[in-house]
């Protein structure tokens, strides 16, 4: 009888244990979020991510580059967007940001968003297009002519 119960609550403890472990890990995938349009991992930095929400749900970009991309390939007209501003360190309105490019960013676009006005800027319409166009630091010639030879 002894046996029975030693085996019994050795048996109960190891499926509790596996158990309480396994759903701490969904609980850790849940907060995970994934770029939909690349299917990577949006970083714990957000210095170059953005956001778009519509029909009630909101999508999260690990660069401008995709979600401009992804809007566009869903055919997507109306959406609150946001982008990451790298100087005050912020979410901002797509719109009211001022974009540079030539920056290291996670998909290697290029452009960054500034809160603030920078020397050489664009306009957000004018990243749109630039990245509908292929116009981006993932293009050689525009890589050449924007850094020149480095």
């Amino acid at each position: 009888m002894k046996k029975f119960s030693f085996l019994f609550s050795f048996l109960l403890l190891f499926f509790t244990a596996c158990n309480s472990t396994q759903s701490s890990s969904n609980e850790v995938k849940n907060e995970t979020k994934i770029c939909p349009q690349c299917n990577m991992e949006v970083g714990k930095s957000s210095e170059y991510s953005s956001s778009l929400s519509t029909n009630g749900k909101t999508y999260y970009f690990d660069d401008i580059g995709c979600m401009i991309l992804w809007a566009n390939e869903h055919e997507i007209k109306k959406a609150k967007m946001n982008v990451f501003s790298k100087d005050t360190l912020r979410f901002i309105d797509v719109k009211n940001a001022n974009y540079t490019i030539g920056e290291t960013t996670p998909m290697s676009y290029g452009f960054c968003a500034y809160e603030n006005k920078k020397k050489i800027q664009i306009t957000f319409e004018e990243v749109n297009v630039k990245m509908l166009r292929g116009e981006n630091m993932t293009n050689p010639k525009i890589r050449k002519q924007i850094l020149g030879n480095k």
